[in-house]
């Protein structure tokens, strides 16, 4: 009770928004009565017979639970008590069966109740997420889903990673969708854009990715969901209820089944072609209930106020994310949180990968905790991060989940900002250039992204643009990227750097980029759009913008088909080498020695049939140059690549000749 009567001062400090007592963390580290394996177990419990109401929250004096007849208006037509059991967790069964039941908790502290919440553990909303749904999942399942499940990989980097929007994809109005902007539309058969190509899922399955990674798809705040009829667009990264699909994608977001059967039905579409789905989860912060920044609103702080968020020493909330708050992966519940949530995901779900935004926020032990759990549900599912965080936080720099931090996260793979920028340069500098584009002494990093950011010894890590030494233990450890939905597309990038540029050697420098991108080791990852010079007008940050600026428009792939073509076919020669994919460093190390460099040119020799590779040896050069590079040879070739054509096979010898911005790929039987 001494407990709860000094929490009631750090909480009526929180919610007047006053200088709050320092050493905040510690006093919610003194909450240790939650361990033991019921607290493993918070969610709603339902069956035919009855549903079992739970809520963690060491701070309540009363906590209840109100019954709807619908998720979105009237009043409730019943109210229940809680009642307090073991280790703070707080109980309500009720006979008979609640299945299409909305519901809200409550808590009472410091003589006053608290705004009603669905609750951190909610599996279902009803339309913008203020209400949760009793609801007996098994009738949300599509015909086969017992059968369902993603493809199998050897290694991650096997995967060929297709990051999306769900809106972005149908929502021009020349896709061709009769279901633009919503989970069925994105896995539609047969769409056509304006002059009859593929758009949308048919493309996606023409294209040969192996994975679809939705941005934010959980239930979010920034969309009005009774406002559909008026257009609306967010990333998504404003988390709401954590464990339901976001409703505005849905067909009716008002009836809480909906978008659970319709997800489902996506997943089940994409499996069926042998395309896996990966979620991008947002667990480092929560969104804002108002305009006016409510941390303190959230579903968290209306279950325990201030204890699933980070507070600085003055007790104001830390900021990691730079959205106003950062949770506290590294306190019990919190953690627990996480690890429930993924696994709920993946096993609900069928899902099988979690990108994790801005992952430096978490802490190690909980990430590494995440990968077991993950591993035991699905041995394919593979996880990857943001190595980095957006602001300082408390906590301690070698508990976080950093790039830099990656071989104590065996299991874990992050994004590289190495290869990335050393391709194109700087995502924070508009007139920054790279490999591709014309910058000097890039070519460190560029092999540094070639060979997945290990420890190799014919790199010089001093002279790699960011990082002074390997952060992998195995190049698979390390996510291949050049653009992604942040800042500007490639084809943009390359536009505002290079003004001075013609179209066509912007087009070459687009096409050399993602070439270098899927020839090396690490998991090769594209932003929608790219293999058609997706723009969005040289917007930097497009994560509230109309779709006129969003959308894919497929026009684009008509005016740009060589370019889809190329794409298409580099996906291929990735998919048919696994030369190009090895799964150990050793190997890498073993098989893979750079040869000629210049200003503007890296080269490397592939060998001894690497990775089981048809090919007995594969010479790849990539030539930044804007001439044509005449390039020594030793022993009998065929070309495999050369400039844009993929077919030709002739035999050369002596030399050949590498046109300008563009990489060629020998081999020898």
């Amino acid at each position: 009770m001494r407990r709860i009567l000094f929490f009631s001062c750090i909480l009526m400090s929180i919610l007047s928004c006053k200088e709050q007592p320092k050493h905040i963390p510690e006093i919610y580290e003194s909450y240790t009565d939650y361990k033991g394996p019921e607290n493993k177990d918070l969610w709603l419990a339902y069956s035919k017979e009855a549903t079992t109401f739970k809520m963690w929250s060491p701070v309540a004096a009363k906590v209840q639970v109100h019954l709807y007849k619908n998720g979105h208006d009237g009043k409730p037509y019943e109210t229940y008590q809680l009642e307090p059991s073991t280790n703070s967790i707080w109980t309500k069964t009720l006979k008979g069966d609640y299945d299409g039941t909305y519901y809200t908790y409550q808590i009472h502290v410091d003589g006053a109740w608290l705004k009603e919440t669905p609750g951190i553990y909610a599996k279902a909303v009803g339309v913008n997420g203020n209400r949760a749904m009793v609801l007996d999942l098994e009738r949300t399942n599509p015909e086969g889903w017992a059968t369902d499940k993603g493809p199998s990989l050897k290694s991650p980097n096997d995967a060929v990673i297709y990051e999306l929007h769900i809106r972005d994809m149908t929502i021009h109005p020349q896709s061709g969708s009769t279901m633009p902007g919503k989970y069925l539309g994105l896995v539609e058969n047969g769409t056509k854009g304006p002059n009859g190509e593929a758009t949308g899922f048919d493309h996606m399955r023409d294209l040969g990715i192996t994975h679809v990674h939705l941005l934010p798809t959980y239930d979010h705040y920034s969309i009005d969901e009774t406002k559909l009829d008026t257009p609306q667009f967010n990333w998504g990264y404003d988390p709401q209820n954590y464990n339901v699909p976001e409703g505005s994608f849905s067909s009716d977001p008002y009836n809480a089944e909906v978008r659970i059967k319709e997800f489902k039905e996506m997943v089940l579409r994409f499996h069926e072609s042998g395309i896996g789905v990966i979620l991008d989860v947002v667990y480092n912060h929560t969104g804002m209930p108002n305009d006016k920044g409510d941390t303190n609103g959230s579903n968290f702080s209306l279950e325990f106020p201030g204890y699933y968020y980070r507070q600085n020493e003055d007790g104001s909330y830390a900021n990691a994310s730079a959205c106003g708050n950062e949770t506290a992966s590294d306190r019990e519940m919190m953690r627990e949180f996480m690890v429930q949530s993924v696994k709920y995901w993946a096993e609900e779900y069928h899902l099988d990968g979690f990108r994790f935004d801005l992952m430096g926020i978490h802490d190690i032990e909980t990430m590494n905790i995440i990968t077991e759990t993950l591993e035991e549900v699905n041995p394919n599912i593979f996880v990857y991060g943001e190595g980095w965080t957006a602001g300082d936080s408390p906590l301690p720099l070698e508990d976080r989940a950093l790039k830099a931090h990656i071989q104590g996260m065996p299991a874990i793979t992050a994004f590289s900002d190495d290869i990335r920028d050393g391709l194109k340069g700087s995502v924070f500098d508009d007139q920054s250039t790279g490999f591709v584009s014309g910058a000097t002494a890039t070519e460190e990093s560029v092999k540094f992204g070639v060979v997945g950011s290990i420890q190799h010894p014919q790199i010089d890590y001093k002279a790699v643009n960011y990082s002074d030494d390997p952060w992998t233990n195995e190049p698979w450890q390390a996510i291949s990227y050049v653009s992604c939905h942040d800042n500007h597309t490639l084809y943009d990038k390359l536009h505002v750097s290079r003004r001075d540029a013609t179209e066509e050697a912007i087009i070459k420098m687009d096409k050399l980029a993602n070439a270098i991108v899927l020839t090396s080791q690490g998991i090769p990852f594209i932003h929608a759009g790219a293999e058609l010079l997706r723009t969005k007008n040289e917007e930097h940050n497009s994560y509230n913008l109309p779709d006129t600026i969003n959308q894919i428009d497929w026009n684009r792939k008509t005016q740009h088909a060589d370019v889809v073509n190329y794409y298409k076919n580099l996906i291929a020669l990735r998919k048919a080498h696994p030369a190009f994919r090895m799964p150990t460093a050793t190997e890498v190390r073993k098989n893979l020695t750079f040869k000629t460099q210049k200003e503007g040119l890296v080269s490397y020799q592939l060998s001894n049939h690497a990775n089981g590779d048809t090919w007995a040896t594969i010479y790849v050069i990539y030539n930044a140059q804007t001439k044509p590079y005449t390039y020594p040879l030793k022993g009998n070739w065929k070309t495999a690549v050369l400039g844009d054509d993929f077919k030709t096979t002739k035999t050369v010898s002596g030399t050949i000749t590498v046109p300008d911005l563009s990489m060629v790929v020998l081999y020898q039987e």
